[in-house]
């Protein structure tokens, strides 16, 4: 930063003092006011761009804490909406090679901003489905709907039940099964997804060239730098109005708030999750409406136009002042391009190097995109939180430290001129100690609530039988019981029961959230006689350590998302040195397209079904087939997502020793810099001050695909 501060004050100088040469007053002021209206330019286009960061990182992180809202909504398993986080990268894969190459060629700004309608559109159509499908409609016991009508719970015959309730409850199901035939709902949500990733292809790409292109060189690299700043802001809003709208009821606007007898802490609700995909379709369009007004190319500046730039672009693309003008003209004909294609696919996949670290950032991405999708329903599950807090806890801590440990990784590298070498030593450095420090999760658990008939028996032993044969026992023998119900209270035990009629309550006093049962046989098993034997509302609390557990785990989360976040930096730069400079965008290129079908999207789709192994009690849709799952076995969701996610990081850490054994072999003892055929390539023997003057350019425009969505 001070270097930037000391480029600023000499640009503004620049400006406020006039010549002295009067022969060249003239040519001197005219180059004054292009500047001017240079610089003033591609201000208005950084905060544009700046603006549609924020709104494509809002929209994807509001997405990620959603996702259990959107699972309950539709009714779904894990896995599917592992499908549906996917579709995004599916969608950005179908148009990437189009845009990248016809986009530069034509008018970016307007192609931006044509991205930005297209990414709300596909934000709107997420949230269209709850326009459609109906109300939401959660599994509970006529008595603890408001009514005045007094029905026990444990109906030993269907007699008991007012023949008028019956009937309402037939026609709702009837309602529902009619409604069945949309609840495929989810469709659209995975169509809004794919076109949200059609619509946020060309930002980056075409934004950043266009800095490039016509900012001056100096000021380049701290306006993308300022880019991806703002682009990590965008998350910590995403959250927390995901954790806002968390807290409002799906059907707010649609229902009376009075009629709704279930909480946000309960495992049913389902919070207004339509309602931000509104606001952030709204700050998308919004977003796009600048780049329609902006010129589809800026005056460049005047150091830009002559040789003496020491671009790494303008070295290996021309070095004749005289062809520069012509060879920015030309087209180059695709013939020529498919020529030098297979011949540059093989000389990037004969890097040892570039194919270790490929493969180690693939593996490594699989482990941190299936811990970030699923890291909400985790917090939720493991440690009995409501999805608003998860949420705000996410956005106010984690993605914080996510920023401070990227910031944290370019500043080492530039404060203490860290070679390639050294690059490799602290990525690789970063990774371990932020999975050894994951591996410490495994003991900051929460053990199985206890739920009668899952996680232990109507007697307060464990659970050792079939849970759909445990649901039964000798206390709620004489009641007509479904165990497909979900709707849980809680005993004054400390034991959870699924359903009242499984508790065996034969009475019930008040209504709605106030409603308590009396005389339940089966709470009563575990009582003395001399109590009574009631229940309330709602499922029981996790116990009293889980509380001090999850403190422990933000800790320890907070700290491992900065430990990995700081070797983000040296890796991307240990990628782009040890490339060829005319190979380094093929590379990229490359990079991003493996990272994206080989880790954006199977990740959380096997993540997913791996979750879903671990589920105890499935729901039960209205016409039949399972739903969404209802209760997890608290400690093999542990084992499982915290497993998978450590499995895939040490297989990713062993070829992270790979990459550095292999640099160490090709490095030489004097600068310990990469060399190859006696060429610099990326890594050469210039001096180390003449090497960093150029990397500092890169470490503030590091990309991470959806980078900031990741941690």
């Amino acid at each position: 930063m001070e270097i930037s501060s000391k480029e600023n004050t000499q640009f503004f100088s620049n400006n406020t003092i006039l010549p002295v040469d009067r022969s060249s007053f003239k040519s001197e002021s005219s180059t004054s006011k292009e500047k001017q209206s240079c610089c003033g330019g591609i201000k208005i286009f950084l905060g544009a761009l700046s603006f549609v960061y924020f709104a494509k990182a809002l929209s994807g992180s509001y997405l990620k804490s959603t996702i259990t809202q959107i699972e309950r909504r539709f009714d779904i398993p894990s896995s599917l909406v592992g499908v549906i986080d996917g579709s995004f990268e599916i969608g950005n894969l179908l148009v990437i090679i189009l845009v990248s190459y016809f986009g530069a060629k034509l008018h970016r700004p307007r192609i931006i901003g044509a991205g930005c309608l297209i990414m709300s559109a596909g934000t709107f159509l997420i949230a269209m489905p709850q326009f459609f499908m109906g109300r939401y409609r959660y599994e509970r016991f006529p008595s603890t709907i408001n009514s005045t009508v007094s029905i026990s719970p444990c109906r030993q015959d269907e007699s008991q039940t007012p023949l008028s309730a019956l009937e309402k409850s037939q026609a709702r199901i009837n309602a529902g099964c009619e409604k069945e035939a949309g609840s495929s709902m989810w469709i659209y949500v995975l169509l809004g997804n794919l076109l949200r990733g059609i619509g946020e292809t060309p930002i980056q790409p075409l934004g950043i060239t266009y800095i490039d292109d016509y900012a001056i060189e100096e000021n380049a690299a701290l306006y993308i730098g300022c880019v991806q700043t703002v682009a990590i802001i965008g998350p910590i809003f995403g959250f927390l109005l995901g954790s806002l709208c968390a807290k409002l009821y799906v059907d707010i606007g649609f229902v009376d708030m009075d009629s709704v007898t279930i909480t946000h802490k309960d495992v049913q609700w389902v919070g207004a999750w339509w309602l931000g995909y509104l606001i952030a379709g709204v700050i998308s369009v919004l977003a796009g409406i600048p780049f329609w007004f902006l010129p589809k190319h800026l005056p460049k500046p005047e150091s830009r136009k002559g040789s003496s730039t020491s671009s790494e672009q303008s070295k290996f693309i021309t070095e004749d002042n005289k062809d520069q003008h012509k060879s920015y003209q030309q087209q180059v004909k695709i013939a020529e391009m498919a020529k030098d294609f297979l011949p540059s696919l093989k000389n990037l996949f004969g890097n040892p190097v570039y194919i270790l670290y490929l493969c180690a950032s693939i593996i490594q991405f699989n482990s941190l995109i299936g811990m970030v999708t699923y890291k909400p329903k985790y917090i939720e599950q493991q440690y009995g939180q409501t999805s608003s807090k998860t949420n705000f806890v996410i956005g106010l801590i984690n993605i914080p430290a996510v920023a401070f440990g990227i910031f944290s990784g370019g500043l080492i590298m530039k404060k203490f001129r860290i070679n390639v070498l050294g690059a490799a030593k602290l990525s690789l450095g970063s990774s371990f100690f932020g999975y050894l420090l994951l591996l410490s999760l495994f003991a900051m658990g929460c053990e199985n609530s206890d739920v009668a008939g899952l996680t232990v028996s109507y007697h307060g032993t464990k659970r050792t039988t079939d849970y759909e044969q445990a649901l039964f026992s000798e206390c709620n023998s004489g009641c007509a019981c479904s165990k497909n119900d979900w709707d849980p209270i809680c005993g004054e035990n400390g034991v959870t029961y699924i359903s009242a009629c499984l508790a065996g309550c034969q009475a019930s006093n008040g209504s709605g959230k106030n409603t308590v049962f009396f005389n339940c046989s089966c709470v009563g098993v575990l009582e003395s006689p001399s109590r009574s034997s009631s229940a309330v509302v709602g499922p029981c609390q996790k116990g009293n350590e889980c509380p001090k557990m999850f403190l422990y785990f933000l800790v320890i989360s907070v700290i491992t998302s900065y430990t990995l976040s700081v070797g983000g930096t040296p890796g991307y730069i240990l990628l782009l040195r040890c490339i060829k400079p005319h190979l380094k965008s093929f590379a990229l290129g490359i990079y991003t397209l493996a990272i994206r079908v080989l880790a954006g999207i199977p990740a959380p789709m096997y993540f997913g079904v791996a979750i879903d192994t671990t589920c105890l009690k499935w729901g039960s849709k209205r016409c039949g087939g399972r739903g969404a799952c209802r209760l997890y076995n608290s400690s093999a969701l542990r084992y499982v997502y915290l497993g998978l996610t450590l499995v895939l990081g040490t297989v990713s850490i062993f070829f992270s020793v790979a990459v550095l054994w292999v640099l160490r072999k090709r490095s030489s003892p004097q600068d310990e810099t990469l060399s190859a055929n006696g060429e610099r390539g990326a890594c050469g023997t210039k001096s180390r001050k003449d090497n960093f003057v150029n990397s500092d350019r890169l470490i503030q425009t590091t990309y991470w695909p959806e980078k900031e969505t990741r941690l």
